[in-house]
């Protein structure tokens, strides 16, 4: 069975994103950059959420190519293109970039992406994740925590109907205040 893990940047008051899908407050450092492109590097599949999906292939399938583009950013956007991907979503027809569309039962399709033979699985984006949390279907969560307040927006953990018991495995520091913190689910 394949680990499924839940994994964002998220503001000290729990939120993915701004009001209106805003990520400027996530503004990465260096070794936070490097953190994140090692995580896609190690990542077998990507299972990704409509709103995300359409911030991040706006921009990494050509970000190598664009101007004052740094060493890291050209290894991401590498590493992004040549991940795996699925995108849920019943609003877009078509994706690109090592990726298919899935369209039906999300919480069907990844118990059975869990269930089939691979390397780890991410969720990205939080209002897929939130359907797969419900599910009980996340085995790790990792919260890349920066010091701001936004005050609203789109949540990192869903309204549940039980709770999730979680024991800490890691926790990290980088500069500027920017915490990881990595949960395992206790079954």
């Amino acid at each position: 069975m394949r680990k499924l893990t839940f994994a964002m940047n998220v503001s000290l008051d729990g939120y993915v994103a701004a009001p209106g899908d805003d990520l400027g407050w996530t503004t990465p450092n260096d070794e936070v950059f490097q953190w994140w492109s090692d995580r896609v590097g190690a990542t077998a599949l990507a299972l990704y959420g409509r709103r995300l999906w359409e911030a991040m292939s706006s921009h990494w399938p050509t970000a190598a190519q664009q101007p004052g583009v740094t060493p890291a950013e050209h290894e991401y956007a590498r590493r992004w293109l040549d991940m795996p991907k699925v995108v849920f979503s019943s609003t877009i027809s078509a994706v690109d970039w090592n990726a298919r569309l899935f369209s039906g039962d999300a919480v069907a399709e990844i118990t059975r992406l869990k269930s089939d033979d691979g390397g780890p699985m991410d969720i990205v984006g939080a209002t897929l994740a939130s359907s797969a949390m419900r599910a009980g279907l996340i085995d790790e969560y990792i919260l890349v925590t920066y010091p701001v307040l936004i005050g609203g927006g789109t949540p990192f953990f869903a309204a549940l109907d039980n709770w999730v018991h979680l024991n800490l495995g890691e926790t990290q520091s980088f500069p500027g205040g920017v915490n990881l913190m990595r949960y395992e689910t206790r079954v």
